[in-house]
Order: structure tokens, then sequence, then C-alpha cells
């Protein structure tokens, strides 16, 4: 794609952007129900999130976000700014200006991105702030899945507090038992997290898969809120929306059973997400906004 066509869309993405105004309140209040974005495209056809308003959806979080060698930002493997994302940029912020936060996730699988901000703070900082400003973002996803010491996040929650202030969303994704004392992937001791930054932090999209839990019942979630440090209201409770996406799948059925089991345990109950939103079943590929479209009603009601 050519340099100017790619500097018209940019420009047209930050105009929309503009007019959104600010972070809307209406998805902060109840219940969440969150939607990881990202397959942007499935092989050459695109994935427009737009349904997902409609379907229930409070947030909806784009990735990966990586910070990579010699101060390069990539959203999975391009440029954030790369013209393949600019339709993507446009219907994000249509969803933000009609309710629905817009979050990116940092990190996941690919490791580096928070060694980085660890080791060279000043440098991969200003490269994140950025992004969040360029694309007016509700908040930031840190999942972090390498080591980190928890000084280090410390520096960047209380940075991304400075710099976008209390309204602005910051969340994280340990798995799950992260968040009941057992082991996980980061390193990081989430009680002393919480008992340093605990205020700081939004929510935790706790992952209950791929090993790490399951929603075919409460168990999990249970002996997250029994351990007594996190509430309920700061944990929403990870799921994988289709076999394929990783081990853990919970039907439908059993998904909408545990979670009025999760409501009646517990009045302040987070909310739900899934990875991921491209072919979430029942409706698959074709119709992937069917997921939520399910499980909001009994979030929500």
């Amino acid at each position: 794609m050519v340099w100017t066509m790619r500097r018209i869309g940019v420009a047209f993405v930050a105009l929309v952007l503009m007019i959104s105004g600010a972070v809307p309140t209406s998805a902060a209040a109840g219940r969440r129900v969150v939607l990881y974005y990202q397959t942007i495209y499935n092989g050459s056809t695109y994935v427009s999130p737009l349904p997902l308003r409609d379907a229930g959806a409070t947030d909806v979080i784009v990735g990966a976000i990586h910070l990579d060698t010699n101060s390069v930002v990539h959203l999975n493997d391009d440029p954030p700014n790369a013209a393949k994302f600019t339709r993507m940029w446009q219907d994000l912020a249509t969803l933000r200006s009609q309710g629905v936060h817009v979050l990116a996730f940092v990190g996941g699988a690919a490791a580096g991105s928070f060694q980085r901000l660890e080791t060279q703070f000043d440098t991969y900082y200003p490269l994140l702030r950025n992004l969040i400003r360029t694309y007016s973002l509700s908040g930031i996803d840190l999942d972090v899945e390498e080591h980190m010491s928890n000084a280090a996040l410390n520096k960047l929650i209380d940075a991304l507090r400075a710099d976008f202030g209390s309204s602005f969303l910051v969340t994280l994704a340990p798995v799950a038992t992260e968040l009941s004392g057992g082991g996980g992937l980061s390193g990081l001791n989430y009680d002393t997290l919480y008992r340093d930054r605990g205020a700081q932090i939004s929510w935790f999209n706790a992952q209950f898969y791929c090993g790490w839990g399951s929603l075919s019942s409460t168990s999990g979630y249970d002996n997250i809120i029994r351990r007594g440090i996190v509430p309920a209201s700061k944990v929403v409770a990870g799921t994988v929306t289709n076999p394929a996406n990783c081990s853990g799948y919970v039907a439908m059925s059993t998904l909408q059973s545990t979670v009025r089991s999760l409501k009646s345990k517990y009045a302040d109950f987070g909310g739900i997400d899934g990875w991921e939103y491209f072919n979430s079943l029942p409706g698959g590929t074709s119709a992937p906004q069917q997921w939520a479209q399910q499980i909001a009603p009994v979030v929500k009601g």
C-alpha cells in the first residue's frame, strides 16, 4: 500500500476517534462481557468487531501488541498503522463511541515486551503510551506470560495511571492459579501485587483454560475468592470460545449454568471473558457474535 493512502487512512481513523470523545462510562457499570480480538483476518476475510455491540459485549480487547527490538511496535506481525488495520481501527472507534470499551492487550505468548519494559522502561514505555494516545484506547490489558518483577509492574501501572487518569482501564490477564496462590507464567506475586496496587487495577481477566483451570464448575473461581485477596468484583472469569483455541472449552449450556451459580454465590461477580472472538461457538466463523449473544443475558441478568 502506498504511503499516501496510509497517511489518509490514519488521519481518518484519528478523526473518528476524536469525534468519539472521552471513555464511555456505560460499559463500566455492572458485570462485564469481554471478548479478545486477535484474529483480525480469518485467512483473507476481515473479521469485523461491530456485531459485538448488539451482542452485549461491554469490552473488546484487541492484540497482541508486541514491543520488539530496535524500538519497534507490532500489532501481531505488522505495525499498528499498517493499511490492513485501517478498517479495524475505524470499527473499534465506532464501538467505542457506542459505549463499548476498547482495550489493547500487551504481551501474551510471545515473550519480550515486559522484559523490555522492565529493563529499558524509558525507551519502551513511551512507545506504549503513544499507541494508547494515537488510538484513544479505553484501557490496556497486561498479559504477562514471561518473567517480570513486581517492582517493574508497579512502575508500569503507576505510569499508566499518571498519564491516563483514574477512568483509564488497567487490567491484567493472569492464569487462574496465580490468583489462588499457585504458580503461573509470570513469576509475579499476585497477592503482593493486589495489596500494593489493587486500587489501581480495574479487574483481572483470569485464564480458566489451557490447563490453568476450567469453568465447567465454580471450583476454580471459588479458590480465588476463598483466598481472600482479590474480590469477585475484580475477577472476570475467562474461557475459550472454541476447543480449537486451547484446552478447557466449556459448552454454552454448561457455561451458562456455571455463571448462574457464580452470580448466586457472589453478588459482585465480575463477569466473563472469551478467548477469542473470531471462531466463537455456537456461531463459528460465520456468526461469532452468537457466543456473546447467548452468555451476555445470563451474565447481566
